[in-house]
């Protein structure tokens, strides 16, 4: 009997060690990222109380794929949203370093999880289980304005992402 409850008990664990990074987080917005005639993600904004507020943290960004995507890609997609928006410096070559350890290949279907703690620190989750994390508050800060700077490539994602605009 004993080896039957230990079972159940490691069942049920495992299903709390795989629980979404954003389960105590409450739904900002959500966009899809459509370009061309290509969906490439669908993605959604959370927070402590479900209300965007830039540097508010907790907050959390979740992204899922919709295309096979390779690391180096979104390295480099990265560096490129960072330059435009003229937030490079010698510290995010530092950055995109560790995202290059961090960060996996995409196939379709994985969700890429960003989860800044009320403290700053950037956790990333990949099909909720953790993969990563960079420490200093400027990086979240960095990363995130890809998506939520006022100069984002993207302002109707921004705008759906942040609560101002539903699809």
């Amino acid at each position: 009997m004993k080896p039957i409850k230990l079972s159940i008990v490691l069942w049920l664990t495992s299903f709390s060690l795989l629980a979404s990074p954003v389960s105590e987080l409450q739904l900002i917005g959500q966009a899809k990222l459509r370009v061309w005639f290509w969906d490439v993600y669908e993605s959604a904004l959370y927070s402590q109380n479900g209300v965007y507020q830039a540097g508010d943290y907790p907050q959390a960004l979740s992204i899922t794929y919709l295309r096979d995507i390779k690391s180096a890609d979104l390295i480099n997609a990265t560096r490129e949203q960072w330059q435009r928006q003229g937030l490079w410096s010698e510290q995010a070559q530092d950055w995109l370093d560790q995202l290059t350890a961090i960060w996996p290949d995409i196939r379709r279907g994985d969700t890429l999880v960003l989860k800044v703690s009320q403290e700053g620190v950037s956790h990333f989750y990949f099909n909720n289980a953790a993969i990563g994390q960079i420490e200093p508050p400027a990086f979240a800060n960095a990363f995130l304005a890809i998506w939520l700077s006022n100069d984002t490539e993207y302002p109707e994602l921004r705008a759906q992402l942040t609560g101002e605009n539903t699809p």
